[in-house]
């Protein structure tokens, strides 16, 4: 049996423990970020309990999808669960600095990672540590209910309401080639849109991809505008981009996407060429049965899916 990664707790989908053995087989490195910085509305917290119970709910699941022409991702691809970054509670600058440092590690390796958080915060740091450690330009699929680009929240520059403002300013993204998609609702603020569109940014709404004649069409067109003028492509997905049905332990968000949307949206994007990605804000707290947890692996199976497809090209 392999060994926990930390507690009672197994490394995600059956990976094998990256702490302790050799990950120079693997081909898909696994790491979580229990970081839950600024809480912007109210007592929604407990995120960073995410990267724990998103892998104990793991451990049900095999890498079987029928409905993708029958694959098994296991038989394609090795994965290995690195552990959490060594965050530091109530300490912002360190925790990025760590979270910057580990996801380095990540992109040092050459292998496809894929991060759990946490709070979206996390995604600046590994996306800035994509552009300095690899010297290569980078386009950004976010996928998510809200823009996430306020220039600060009460001062905190890195806080959940904040990373793609600090993504902007990166040399190493390419604002054209970064695509806000799914975007919905009132709790964006009427800056957040016009943030965008200064930066250079695209906006995609929710009713842009809902009134979609081809969804598969759709992504391929929003892939292509991501992959443009750039060496990669990266990932992000906020769990409130799925309507709350769809997503019990994210933040109550409505007219958001089906499930199956979002999959094949993952899909799509992944098979074409995907470098790494994240899946963050899903509250356990909020979840009694864990529904977003266990979604998780899920949209990793998807992803993975859809890597091994792209490696067949």
């Amino acid at each position: 049996m392999t060994e926990n990664i930390y507690g009672n707790t197994p490394p995600f989908l059956g990976a094998i423990n990256g702490t302790t053995e050799s990950t120079e087989d693997s081909d898909v490195l696994i790491y979580g970020v229990p970081w839950e910085g600024a809480v912007t509305w109210g007592d929604y917290t407990g995120c960073e309990l995410g990267p724990k119970v998103m892998r104990l709910c793991s451990g049900r699941y095999s890498g079987y999808l029928p409905e993708l022409d029958h694959i098994d991702v296991f038989e394609h691809l090795k994965l290995a669960d690195m552990g959490d970054v060594d965050v530091v509670p109530a300490d912002v600058i360190e925790t990025m600095n760590r979270v910057e440092s580990f996801a380095g590690d990540m992109w040092d390796s050459g292998k496809f990672p894929l991060a759990l958080g946490g709070d979206h915060g996390i995604t600046y740091p590994i996306v800035k540590a994509l552009t300095e450690r690899t010297g290569k330009k980078v386009g950004i699929l976010h996928l998510d209910a809200h823009y996430d680009n306020m220039p600060h929240h009460d001062g905190d520059k890195y806080a959940r309401s904040t990373p793609f403002a600090r993504l902007y300013e990166l040399d190493g993204v390419r604002n054209e080639s970064l695509i806000h998609a799914g975007i919905h609702g009132p709790r964006n603020k009427p800056e957040s849109g016009k943030f965008a569109r200064e930066a250079g940014a695209k906006t995609v709404t929710i009713n842009d991809i809902r009134e979609a004649k081809e969804i598969r069409k759709l992504a391929a067109d929003l892939y292509d505008q991501a992959s443009e003028g750039v060496d990669v492509v990266y990932l992000s997905i906020c769990s409130d981009v799925l309507d709350f049905a769809f997503n019990p332990g994210g933040p109550v968000d409505g007219n958001g996407l089906t499930s199956y949307e979002l999959l094949t949206l993952i899909y799509e994007f992944t098979k074409r060429g995907i470098v790494g990605m994240d899946f963050v804000e899903v509250y356990p707290q909020q979840d009694p049965t864990n529904v977003s947890s266990h979604f998780a692996s899920m949209i990793a199976l998807y992803a993975l899916a859809g890597v091994v497809e792209h490696q067949k090209k």
